[in-house]
């Protein structure tokens, strides 16, 4: 999702983009498909496990820019594949600095590090501090909770030790949730949305979820790639967080969704399935991007309103070509 959204938004700033993808029989283009025919737009075959795949990548883009959006994303299915999670998303973050320093260029890195890193944080930290809003910055403690948070934390720190001991431009963003009309199926907010346009279409007439009390500040995927640019574009490296500073529960995520299509009491309509509960569960993520208002001026464009109906309708119109949205359907 990410990846494919920052290639639009480099593309259109004239920038010759090479996108690194793993090597599989068969092969998931859905997201890129429409940057295959752009000259500008080269794929490259790397792995993030393999040091020399990563080091023939640097060598052939010879970049000035390297974006580090690769990972094992899925926070849930990182308890039943722990020790990839953390072969790829952390030690891979490793692999590619090495392969910059290899490279005897000056080249910026951006990793993208997650929000996820402060896990259970809000909990421990700001329990009975009344003075105190729930809004994480950069100064904040991390305390993650799934097998994903702990390699991402990996990744945000080795990103900054070699930041700070090789004088590399290495900036990490931490993102709050984002999302979009190009989020993966398996994740929870496609999830619903996807389901909504099957229940609307007569297609389905169930969702199956997990927590529905999860608290998350979920923000606009484009929106959030414009700050990783920024980012690259100040005159010294920084870790900055990116986020809405706004926070909504599963459950308003589904009043928001089903509104889209009409249905005011979704409750006939969802499942909660024990399968989809995590063992440690974040209760609430919420995000304070004042610093990269300040240092950057970035602010999201997006509201959650928005990011939601964005998602519903592209989904009904996937599955069906002729619908057309308006506030009366």
């Amino acid at each position: 999702m990410d990846g494919s959204h920052l290639a639009d938004f480099l593309l259109a700033k004239d920038y010759l983009v090479f996108g690194v993808e793993r090597r599989i029989s068969a092969r998931e283009n859905s997201n890129t498909r429409h940057l295959e025919d752009n000259p500008n737009f080269v794929f490259l075959t790397g792995d993030m496990t393999d040091q020399n795949s990563l080091l023939r990548a640097v060598k052939e883009s010879d970049p000035d820019e390297i974006y580090n959006l690769a990972a094992q994303s899925f926070v849930g299915k990182s308890w039943s594949i722990p020790e990839q999670t953390s072969n790829v998303t952390g030690l891979g973050v490793l692999r590619i600095l090495e392969a910059i320093r290899e490279s005897g260029k000056e080249i910026k890195f951006y990793q993208a590090s997650s929000s996820e890193m402060f896990g259970n944080t809000t909990n421990i930290q700001f329990k009975g501090d009344k003075k105190r809003t729930f809004k994480l910055n950069e100064q904040d403690e991390f305390y993650p909770r799934s097998p994903y948070g702990v390699a991402k934390l990996y990744g945000h720190w080795i990103t900054k030790n070699y930041r700070e001991s090789y004088d590399m431009f290495n900036c990490s963003g931490i993102l709050f949730n984002h999302e979009s009309e190009r989020r993966g199926i398996e994740f929870v907010t496609r999830k619903i949305t996807d389901g909504v346009a099957r229940i609307h279409l007569g297609l389905a007439n169930q969702i199956a979820l997990g927590n529905l009390e999860a608290k998350r500040d979920w923000g606009y995927a484009p929106d959030f790639c414009e700050a990783m640019w920024m980012m690259l574009q100040q005159d010294e490296p920084d870790d900055y967080v990116i986020a809405t500073g706004e926070s909504h529960s599963i459950r308003e995520f589904l009043d928001a969704a089903f509104n889209i299509v009409g249905i005011d009491d979704w409750t006939p309509y969802i499942v909660q399935d024990p399968q989809y509960m995590r063992p440690a569960e974040v209760d609430v993520l919420c995000g304070d991007f004042g610093k990269a208002e300040r240092e950057l001026g970035w602010k999201p464009k997006t509201n959650f309103e928005e990011l939601v109906k964005i998602m519903v309708i592209n989904d009904v119109q996937l599955l069906s070509q002729d619908w057309e949205w308006s506030p009366e359907k």
